[in-house]
């Protein structure tokens, strides 16, 4: 089988979306090794998986929309492909077939006002056409299918939920002593909730002076929340950290040392940094909002978005109840052993399938 993706995913901004794809292409090459992928209009420069072929494309319109419009569907019409998996809502706009789109959540159409910017409409309006034009729909999570449901009146027949993995490099190291710090690792968006973690961190440190000195870590890229942030710290500078956009040998350790990696976020569609962190043996605290529930299971609470008290007690407990902490540690390893790439490979294979096979 070969299969054609769209090779802009190999460098996208989005750093799940690269996750996404390149740990998808290197568990297919061990689970199917007869599946040829092949990165339609990638950078040649582009860190793709071994046996990966890259097929560079010739100009096009600016833009993503101008993308697949013109340079994405013109260059796989020029490929000898099965299928093509789009691998991150945008897909090509005509000339494809047999087309796979994988959206991983619709939080820009059931939350718009996450999203207030000018062009968001046409945007909208896009990632709905490149939906409704698949065969199949590939998603991360029982909660995200509802979502696309409701949002693009789509029969669920047609949506394969396959979840996701944590790579091999993400593993516990019981030699690494924990630090009393929270991590929270995604984004700076204000779904993610981060106001109300900080101030539980804040209000921790004022209730107990044991977690007098505790800080929240944030990694991730800022998309206009640091600032504020940083104001609402301003009494206490050192209670906020922000390094940034780790790689990934500098993110393991963060969650090897992280003593409470915490989720408050207000709606994901899978939430892959919570299957890192559990990975990593980090006793975790989600919120019970959107796919969360399903990732976490009863390896850590599960508490609403916006109540910062019980946020603060459940930090407290896990910085000051060390058989808590192991307890949660090893619940979480367990956990996170039920999802692997091997299996996302081996269901995603089976969608393929049932496109060349109706």
């Amino acid at each position: 089988m070969r299969v054609a993706f769209d090779g802009r995913a190999l460098t996208a901004p989005a750093g799940g979306v690269r996750r996404y794809i390149r740990e998808l292409c290197r568990a297919m090459a061990e689970v199917a090794p007869d599946v040829q992928m092949i990165a339609v209009g990638a950078d040649p420069r582009a860190d793709a998986p071994a046996g990966v072929q890259l097929v560079a494309t010739g100009a096009s319109l600016p833009t993503n929309l101008g993308w697949s419009l013109a340079g994405l569907p013109l260059a796989a019409r020029r490929v000898a492909h099965d299928v093509f998996h789009a691998p991150a809502y945008t897909a090509p706009l005509w000339g494809v077939r047999r087309l796979v789109v994988t959206i991983h959540d619709v939080s820009y159409a059931r939350r718009p006002e996450w999203y207030p910017h000018g062009n968001d409409f046409v945007r909208r309006a896009f990632y709905r056409s490149c939906a409704r034009r698949a065969d199949r729909i590939l998603t991360d999570s029982l909660f995200s299918r509802d979502e696309i449901v409701a949002a693009y009146a789509i029969d669920p027949a047609r949506i394969d939920v396959v979840s996701l993995g944590a790579g091999a490099e993400f593993s516990h190291d019981s030699t690494v002593a924990r630090e009393p710090f929270v991590l929270h690792v995604g984004d700076l968006h204000p779904r993610r909730n981060l106001s109300m973690l900080l101030d539980a961190v804040l209000d921790l440190r004022r209730y107990d002076p044991a977690c007098a000195r505790v800080r929240l870590v944030l990694a991730g890229a800022d998309r206009g929340l640091l600032a504020d942030l940083r104001r609402r710290a301003s009494a206490a500078p050192d209670a906020l950290d922000y390094v940034g956009r780790p790689d990934d040998e500098a993110l393991v350790g963060w969650y090897r040392r992280a003593a409470v990696f915490a989720y408050p976020s207000r709606y994901e569609g899978f939430g892959l940094p919570l299957l890192e962190a559990m990975a990593c043996g980090t006793p975790i605290i989600a919120a019970a909002a959107g796919s969360l529930p399903e990732i976490v299971g009863d390896a850590a609470p599960l508490l609403p978005s916006d109540d910062a008290g019980a946020w603060r007690d459940a930090i407290h407990a896990l910085l000051t109840d060390s058989a808590r902490g192991e307890d949660q540690s090893a619940r979480g390893l367990q956990r996170a052993k039920t999802f692997t790439w091997a299996r996302t490979a081996r269901e995603t294979l089976a969608c393929y399938q049932r496109i060349l096979n109706p």
